[in-house]
């Protein structure tokens, strides 16, 4: 799930790297005045470099993206102090106004100025929750944490199985899956054509029998089941005064999986597998900082394994960051180094960190992503694969390193360590997995920039070569598990 303080300067910088022109200059003063706090100075200037002659089409296409990312910015910090303060106390049993100012003495709200006004993220109240777990029995209504044991319980069923049969994939579950997108009525013109991509299930050895049964409008095209990022994409034109619907209804198989690693028979990458080898090297939000090497140093030391080194990784972020709702990740210039040097950040944020990490370490690491569905805990999810020979492809999740060591309070700690240590490896069958690696391009190209340039789980819309974003549409994910003949 995709929220910050002010950026560092250096990461602006990292953006600005790859302009030119008008359009460094310009979204370089732009960049400067949205830190300062002066949003509508930095959108008049960025309006006059779009309307400048003198910008090429490709920069008045970058232009165009830093003025709607400030707009993007404004919902993601939409709260007032004093309508954070009425949500907090609602959701915080005998919270005072005193110990309210000493939280923001502490700063434990992520904040930004934005036209001379304070503002604090959308997800802060949320937020207080996992960044300072020790106020959750002063949580109102209490948080449901009935489904860890039944997540322990599954992780269980799942290695026994593995070690019975000999197979990392095991004990298949089949799902009948309604996907919905529901764009706001009048968000478009009446009678004009909104263009939709939503994400489908792709082939993996574990994710099979993926039927499409039916599509509310039928689908015009839908992409190989070996596409790195998987959709449907739809077309509907839109009626004045009701909403636009896009529904997707297919069902999909997925086994339990459990690789048990034995580290004494990993052998090192060797870069020869061009296929293997595009996952090792940097890219965006993949980035080898002095300050992300200095860090796999601190981690790794003289360890030399590969599998080791993946598992020392992987147990370091479960220890030393915390989980956070984000920003949109269209926002931020570089995931990976916001999430180590903020020590939180999301499931997406902690994955792109784990797979910076690895890579740095020449182990193939790449994204997947799509929706946790276990039930209880249903929610869009981000996490990751790592290469290692001679098992191949393997599930990593470090979301689910951090919930196991820190979070799931109902669990004993050996509960705990194991439920962990399955996540190296395995992951539970109530996955859909429709990514493969991050910042892919939809096909048909979408002519307008993504509401979320880096993952694509909740679907993307746009109309007449303009974008409609996450405020404007709604999306479901309805999953229920198909009983076995």
């Amino acid at each position: 799930m995709k929220i910050s303080r002010l950026f560092p300067l250096w990461l602006a910088v990292l953006w600005l790297s790859v302009m030119s022109g008008v359009a460094e200059k310009s979204i370089g003063q732009a960049r400067n005045f949205e830190a300062d706090g002066r949003f509508t100075k930095a959108a008049i200037l960025l309006r006059a470099a779009i309307a400048d002659t003198n910008t090429a089409a490709g920069e008045r296409k970058q232009l165009e993206f830093e003025l709607d990312r400030l707009d993007r910015i404004r919902l993601d910090y939409p709260l007032t102090r004093a309508a954070l303060l009425t949500q907090l106390k609602g959701a915080v049993r005998d919270l005072t106004n005193e110990e309210f100012e000493k939280w923001l003495v502490e700063k434990r709200f992520d904040i930004r100025g934005i036209d001379g006004e304070e503002r604090f993220m959308v997800s802060s109240v949320a937020n207080i929750f996992w960044r300072y777990p020790a106020l959750n029995p002063r949580r109102t209504p209490p948080k449901d944490e009935s489904f860890e044991k039944a997540m322990w319980e599954n992780c269980v069923t799942i290695k026994q199985a593995a070690a019975l049969e000999h197979s990392p994939y095991v004990l298949p579950k089949t799902f009948d899956v309604t996907m919905t997108v529901t764009v706001a009525a009048d968000a478009v013109p009446n009678g004009e054509t909104i263009r939709a991509w939503l994400p489908v299930p792709r082939n993996y050895p574990y994710q099979t029998n993926i039927d499409m049964y039916s599509s509310f409008p039928m689908v015009s095209q839908l992409m190989p089941g070996t596409n790195l990022i998987r959709s449907a994409y739809l077309e509907q034109k839109a009626i004045r005064g009701e909403k636009t619907r896009f529904i997707l209804h297919y069902r999909y198989t997925t086994k339990g999986v459990c690789f048990d690693v034995q580290p004494e028979k990993v052998i090192a990458f060797d870069g020869k597998d061009l296929d293997i080898a595009a996952f090792t090297g940097e890219e965006s939000h993949v980035q080898f900082t002095p300050e992300m090497r200095a860090l796999s140093q601190t981690i790794l030391g003289d360890e030399k394994n590969p599998a080791q080194q993946a598992k020392k990784i992987y147990e370091w972020i479960g220890t030393n960051i915390q989980y956070s709702f984000a920003t949109e990740y269209s926002t931020i210039p570089n995931i990976s180094e916001y999430c180590r040097s903020h020590r939180y950040g999301d499931c997406g944020q902690e994955a792109l960190l784990f797979i910076t990490l690895c890579r740095l370490n020449g182990i193939p690491a790449r994204w997947q992503s799509g929706w946790d569905t276990f039930p209880g805990a249903k929610d869009i999810h981000d996490w990751t694969e790592i290469y290692l020979a001679p098992y191949g492809w393997l599930p990593v999740d470090p979301y689910m390193s951090i919930f196991s060591t820190q979070y799931a309070t109902q669990l004993t700690a050996e509960q705990r360590r194991e439920l962990r240590d399955f996540y190296f490896g395995g992951r539970s069958q109530w996955r859909l997995a429709a990514n493969a690696a991050h910042g892919q391009e939809l096909q048909p190209p979408k002519q307008s920039v993504r509401s979320d340039n880096v993952d694509f789980q909740r679907g993307e819309l746009e109309c007449h070569g303009t974008n409609i974003y996450f405020n404007h549409y709604h999306y479901d994910l309805d999953v229920s598990e198909v009983a076995a003949p």
